[in-house]
């Protein structure tokens, strides 16, 4: 009982130790900065290259695939990642992973963000998103 005043001591001398930092860094706490705004980035509407190789006495390298609907596609950072939901001659959509087979001699070689290209026996086919499917 002797150590009672000794251990209350301690105890308010941390307890002043205490306020007196947390009120020190009040003090000297720098100023709150505004943060200001990232700028506003100005998207340019995409242009059909298509359009652009025949004005400039090109044609399209890609044929456009009739027996494949695309529905949906997933685009991830890494290329090789990416999904396609395709539905081939009216079966039900299935998801396609990129240099997988879509049906035989049929290979999901790109994935973009509106449309994808397979091989079909060596023959580079661009299958477009429909323009009424929603973008998010």
């Amino acid at each position: 009982m002797k150590r009672w005043p000794l251990i209350t001591s301690f105890i308010l001398f941390i307890a002043l130790c205490v306020s007196a930092a947390y009120w020190a860094m009040q003090l000297f706490k720098p100023p709150v900065r505004p943060v200001a705004a990232p700028p506003q980035t100005i998207t340019l509407p995409t242009t059909n290259l298509d359009a652009a190789a025949g004005l400039l006495g090109g044609h399209a390298s890609a044929a456009v695939a009739s027996n494949f609907q695309l529905k949906g596609v997933v685009v991830a950072s890494n290329p090789a990642e990416s999904v396609a939901i395709l539905s081939a001659n009216g079966k039900p959509p299935k998801a396609t992973r990129v240099n997988t087979e879509v049906l035989p001699g049929v290979r999901l070689t790109e994935v973009q963000h509106r449309y994808v290209l397979l091989s079909d026996n060596g023959t580079i086919k661009r299958v477009e998103l429909p323009a009424d499917a929603k973008r998010k």
